[in-house]
């Protein structure tokens, strides 16, 4: 101990008689350090804090592979439900979207979205605490846009949350929707198909139709009947000039070829009720199947829209809702940089350096002495 305060000793005495010069020097660097202190630009820090819906840990564990592609294929631990909601504001899709929105490639002079998006993960402290809140700060040179990414984080924290399943009913309506897009294309189809069959064999009610033709044939036969009838009576007591009978043979022709038509012609017209008899079978029958299919899928449609509606119901009652404790607003006070310890820093290191300096040439110039005394 006594060595060390002899050898202390010399360095405090050489200290203490250039005391003036170093204070002086001091001064200076205490001065240049609040100079480059002030010249810093300002930063305001704006906290945003929201309370994530407590889900089961089964379900946050169903959720990883849907985590795995916002976050990059990266391992997620969770330790509370607050993590899941903690890894979705740090997501790529998050940032990127807070890079367009805010335009904050012009804001923080970057080319790229990964070196913005590097800047913005520096500014940004988003942390879950112990009593299951997330607490969302965001630093940066002004202070309304401080405020407005804070907010931000929250809105696309919320989009974010409606555009995933994060609920088994919200993953029904999902699917019930894709599935209900698809059934009404193949409805659409199905409607054009037995139009197309209605126009091609002519068949609008088969029953109705089918019906009609019954009735119609069965009449013409009736008629021809009658007609033969008279034409047989009328033949047995008079000749073949005779005026009545050759209009009723006219006539029993003409139902004859009528009759004829209907079960054997191939020509139909648009809306005609006489489809041939031949015809009958095969029309019904690409009509049945043409509207079957078109029932089948006109019931299938049904039900995909009431589970549709089902699932929307489930997914209200059971909605991911992030609730806002607190919103940004706009600081009133700087954030940073600090200025006090920084001067106080610059000022200490300053007054050490001159005191080395000092001491050093001091010793230098003592050296020197002696190597010219000897």
């Amino acid at each position: 101990m006594d060595v060390t305060r002899a050898d202390l000793l010399p360095l405090v005495r050489t200290v203490w008689q250039h005391r003036v010069w170093i204070l002086r020097v001091t001064a200076c660097g205490m001065l240049l350090a609040i100079i480059l202190v002030l010249l810093l630009p300002k930063t305001y820090t704006a906290t945003a804090m929201i309370l994530p819906p407590q889900q089961s840990q089964s379900l946050l564990l169903s959720l990883l592979g849907q985590m795995s592609s916002v976050t990059g294929g990266k391992e997620l631990s969770l330790k509370n439900p607050s993590d899941l909601y903690v890894a979705m504001l740090r997501s790529r899709s998050v940032a990127d979207t807070l890079i367009d929105r805010f335009n904050l490639l012009k804001a923080y002079r970057q080319n790229k979205k990964v070196d913005a998006r590097k800047q913005l993960a520096s500014r940004s402290q988003i942390a879950s605490t112990k009593e299951g809140t997330i607490t969302i700060s965001v630093s940066d040179r002004d202070a309304k846009r401080s405020a407005a990414l804070a907010n931000g984080y929250v809105d696309e924290l919320q989009n974010l949350t409606r555009r995933l399943a994060l609920t088994e009913a919200a993953q029904r309506r999902v699917f019930f929707q894709k599935q209900l897009d698809e059934e009404k294309d193949v409805l659409s189809t199905a409607e054009l198909a037995l139009k197309s069959t209605q126009e091609r064999t002519g068949l609008i009610q088969p029953e109705a139709q089918g019906k009609a033709i019954i009735e119609v044939v069965a009449q013409t036969r009736a008629q021809i009947a009658i007609h033969e009838v008279a034409v047989r009576t009328m033949s047995s007591f008079s000749t073949d000039q005779n005026p009545e009978l050759v209009r009723e043979k006219e006539q029993l022709a003409g139902l004859r070829a009528q009759l004829t038509k209907l079960e054997r012609a191939s020509g139909l017209g648009n809306g005609n009720i006489q489809v041939p008899t031949g015809k009958v079978p095969q029309a019904a029958l690409e009509y049945g199947r043409a509207l079957r299919n078109l029932k089948y899928h006109e019931t299938l449609f049904e039900f995909l829209s009431k589970q549709l509606e089902a699932a929307r119901i489930d997914e209200a009652k059971n909605s991911v809702l992030v609730q806002v404790v607190d919103l940004a607003v706009e600081p009133e006070r700087r954030s940073g940089p600090m200025r006090t310890i920084p001067v106080a820093l610059l000022t200490a290191l300053t007054f050490v350096a001159a005191s080395c300096w000092v001491v050093c040439r001091e010793r230098l110039s003592e050296r020197r002495q002696d190597a010219l005394t000897t």
